[in-house]
């Protein structure tokens, strides 16, 4: 899906207003350091970058410098001129440049780049000039540098970056920009950067102490801090309720299991590069486990099933290990061992479709109560090379549309874009600024139940082939309370605010009834804490503030001798004094409609 949607944007005149304002910031870095070599230079989502070996760090006011070149370079209107070129050419052309011989070197010999570009030895290499710069690439680009409008990019930051994403390589300055075809929607986009830097992860996650990652456990490896955990376990505890509602099945598996199971499954064949090394035991190769489908196979399997059996529905909230390079690894979005929100259905043809009704109502459901409610789905169908009877892709992919019809939900054809295996839902959802994020997937499965034999006993007396269907909800505990922390800016709903009630007496002799108030609040159920700190209270309501605590229960003479709390919200509103079985009665309701 992500290809065929960047297939379209390559063609675009935003595509090309990028790829060419890379050009033009290449070239006015080459300027400023004349003996910079320059490696690669795209246009991405939202912008583009270009990398560079320089002859030392790059500074602010080094970009500056590159943007008001940049703004002369765009006023002198010069053409982008494309001109093809056989690879001795080329190499004349670049011979001080190592990174680009490289590239021209594997671009005659057959292979690729990271644009997927591919030239045999006996076709030409394509260059484009402007003004008195030359790159290798193949386009598209704008005409001519006038059309960039000087007032509508913005270089946002530097990066390093392995050259060609190996670590063994050498580590280039990468620099990241933005361009858009008016200055209002720059405008727009850096107001977006900057609402989206408040609310990183990341930053909100070592503000209120949720996790952590360290070197010395392990790059993409999460330690889960007090409150994180306790957000885990209130998210873990809703997801095995609306399971237990739903009428699945819990199941555990192990962490590793044996190479043949790997085998038999195709990770090895398939997925080997993402999985980790394996372990000898006992003379047999043991890997970690980067999915849990085999395992819930293997349960399947674990006797004969009737078609009164079906459907059957497995859930495990299963840890996996995957490889990541240590490039691509980002807080809780992007880590090496996550536990996956893992289910599996078995079911007969006839049942398919109501199962696939069933999952995607579900996975609605589910996300709705975490606050999501902006949904796009994708429809990913049979791809060139694939696996399964012709019958069953067909008959799947109606049931998927179906679904999504009735579903009413906003939804796209990927026409190619199902998994060699069987096709798929991908559910999509806005953040609350607006980001769009891949969440649950419906993946129907061909290949697993062949591989592993699976059949059921049909109402004919005969062994027949069940449907298999994955099913991750959440995608990972990680990644979703990354896309959490990001979406509430911290601010937790009160059901899943890992303190929901801070009681902050004014003076020490408050302290006795503020103890009062906490203790029946916990037995009532409520997350309460007090601060018996000895600051002064607006340093306590501060505080309290900094750590998105939705509830405060300001304590002081008249609260204690009426027996009421004075409350305040976490935005600043200030309810004021209340008895204390309101504000239980509030905070409950709030609790209930996941307010």
């Amino acid at each position: 899906m992500a290809e065929k949607i960047m297939e379209k944007y390559v063609g675009s005149q935003l595509y090309k207003l990028r790829h060419s304002t890379a050009h033009v910031m290449a070239q006015a870095v080459l300027e400023k350091f004349p003996d910079a070599k320059i490696a690669i230079g795209p246009a991405i989502e939202d912008g583009f970058y270009y990398d560079f070996d320089l002859p030392r760090p790059l500074t602010p006011d080094d970009l500056n410098d590159v943007t008001a070149r940049m703004r002369e370079i765009i006023k002198g209107d010069f053409p982008f001129v494309q001109e093809v070129v056989d690879a001795k050419k080329a190499r004349e052309l670049f011979s001080d440049q190592p990174y680009k011989i490289e590239l021209i070197n594997d671009l005659e010999s057959g292979a690729q780049d990271e644009h997927g570009m591919a030239i045999s030895e006996k076709q030409e290499l394509s260059i484009y000039k402007h003004d008195n710069f030359i790159d290798l690439c193949r386009g598209p680009h704008v005409e001519r540098t006038g059309e960039i409008n000087p007032k509508a990019f913005k270089l946002l930051n530097v990066a390093g970056a392995y050259w060609r994403g190996t670590e063994e390589n050498p580590m280039l300055q990468r620099i990241y920009g933005t361009v858009w075809e008016k200055p209002e929607e720059l405008k727009a986009y850096t107001t977006l950067l900057v609402e989206a830097k408040k609310r990183d992860h990341r930053k909100l996650g070592k503000e209120l102490d949720l996790f952590s990652s360290v070197d010395e456990v392990g790059a993409g490896l999460i330690l889960w801090h007090p409150k994180g955990a306790k957000i885990r376990k209130i998210m873990d505890n809703f997801w095995s309720d609306e399971h237990e509602k739903a009428d699945y099945d819990f199941v555990y598996t192990p962490h590793i299991g044996k190479a043949q199971l790997w085998e038999t499954s195709g990770h090895l064949g398939f997925y080997k590069e993402n999985m980790y090394s394996p372990i000898d035991i006992d003379g047999q190769q043991y890997f970690l486990k980067p999915m849990n489908c085999p395992f819930h196979v293997h349960i399947y399997k674990s006797q004969m099933r009737s078609y009164r059996d079906l459907p059957l529905r497995f859930a495990e909230m299963g840890t996996v290990y995957r490889y990541e390079r240590s490039g691509v690894l980002h807080g809780l979005l992007r880590v090496r061992g996550f536990t996956q929100d893992d289910a599996h259905h078995f079911c007969t043809p006839e049942q398919m479709p109501d199962e696939i009704d069933f999952v995607l109502n579900f996975c609605l459901h589910i996300l709705r109560s975490f606050g999501f409610t902006d949904f796009k789905a994708y429809l990913g169908t049979q791809p060139e090379k694939s696996v399964g009877e012709e019958s069953r892709w067909l008959a799947a992919e109606a049931a998927l549309k179906g679904s999504l019809d009735r579903s009413e939900l906003e939804y796209e054809i990927d026409e190619g874009g199902g998994a060699f295996y069987g096709p798929k839902i991908d559910l999509k959802v806005k953040d609350a600024i607006g980001r769009e994020w891949q969440l649950s997937t419906n993946q129907v499965d061909f290949n697993l139940p062949d591989r592993f034999d699976m059949t059921y006993i049909a109402e004919d007396g005969q062994q027949h082939r069940p449907y298999m269907v994955h099913r991750a909800l959440m995608g990972s505990m990680e990644r979703f309370f990354g896309i959490l922390i990001e979406h509430y800016g911290g601010a937790f709903p009160v059901w899943l605010a890992p303190i929901q009630a801070m009681a902050i007496p004014i003076a020490d002799r408050h302290m006795d009834y503020a103890q009062s108030v906490v203790d029946k609040l916990k037995k009532a159920g409520i997350r309460a804490k007090l601060d018996s700190r000895s600051e002064r209270m607006n340093a306590k309501i501060r505080d309290a503030q900094k750590q998105k605590i939705p509830y405060m229960l300001i304590i002081g003479d008249e609260e204690m001798e009426s027996g009421q709390v004075a409350l305040r919200l976490r935005s600043g509103e200030n309810p004021g004094p209340m008895p204390q079985e309101d504000f239980l009665s509030k905070a409950k309701q709030d609790i209930a409609e996941k307010a």
